[in-house]
């Protein structure tokens, strides 16, 4: 058994995570080839180290551990990436999924058989419609409607969009009407992202607040005060000093909008 394989039984969801992240590569390829980029990475920063200790007089027989834990760090790095990128497919559904469902459904509603419904949907506008495409792609070459839909279901990045598919695929089965559990499913998402809306109000006032004390109030007052103190005392301030508070200020605001960026709720309206 090689390293790859050895390694590929101490991530046992990988290989999930790669389908669902549609990256096309076995468990053990993807590991042998994070291996590979991880050495190069850690070896390159290494020798950059040797010349540097070698002028500076630095303990050259620290690098052997240096690149191990290099690799080490590199190589999780790279391990992680397959579930930043099933992360980021997941917002990206969850962003026009109730837009899908409802296309799907308006479809259905107007009298379409279900095959036909998906075959429109996955040529409609939005992300999701290339995972419609992925369906309609598993029928025509004979997997039936139920299979295609169970196996997008389990392999989905996102629960919402995995939700609907199980309904659907859960009514074919029992034999009811699909438009009954799409509609229903569709509500209960819907319902969701209201919530989400009304959380991120809450947070929205909240982080408002920190942010008018933090980077409005708390800098201008402080600054003005300072500066009179100073006056008064005899302090001399140099530009030098200016330019600090200026540089903190545009890192504390950057902050702020970081934060706003993700608190905000993935819903497009």
């Amino acid at each position: 058994m090689g390293l790859a394989s050895a390694l590929a039984s101490q991530y046992p969801g990988l290989k999930r995570e790669l389908r669902m992240a549609r990256i096309d590569s076995r468990p053990e390829e993807y590991i042998r080839k994070s291996l590979k980029n991880a050495f190069f990475m850690a070896l390159s920063l290494t020798i950059l180290l040797f010349f540097y200790f070698d002028k500076s007089g630095g303990p050259l027989a620290t690098l052997p551990v240096v690149l191990l834990g290099l690799g080490f760090v590199f190589f999780q790095f790279n391990m992680i990436k397959a579930r930043a990128a099933v992360i980021k497919k997941q917002k990206e559904i969850d962003r026009d999924v109730l837009f899908a469902g409802r296309y799907l459904l308006v479809k259905l509603n107007s009298g379409q058989p279900l095959v036909i419904a998906l075959s429109d949907a996955s040529k409609s506008y939005g992300v999701a419609s290339k995972y419609f495409r992925e369906i309609v792609k598993d029928i025509e070459l004979g997997k039936p409607v139920e299979k295609a839909l169970a196996d997008e279901s389990e392999y989905s990045p996102s629960p919402r969009f995995r939700k609907i598919l199980f309904q659907i695929s859960n009514a074919l089965r029992i034999g009811i009407d699909v438009t009954q559990f799409l509609e229903a499913t569709l509500n209960e998402i819907a319902d969701e992202q209201m919530i989400e809306i009304n959380r991120y109000g809450k947070k929205l006032n909240s982080v408002t607040l920190f942010y008018m004390l933090l980077a409005v109030v708390l800098p201008s007052l402080g600054l003005t005060i300072f500066t009179v103190v100073a006056t008064l005392a005899g302090i001399t301030v140099n530009m030098t000093f200016f330019l600090v508070i200026l540089l903190f200020l545009i890192i504390l605001q950057s902050i702020f909008l970081v934060v706003y960026k993700s608190i905000r709720p993935n819903i497009n309206i």
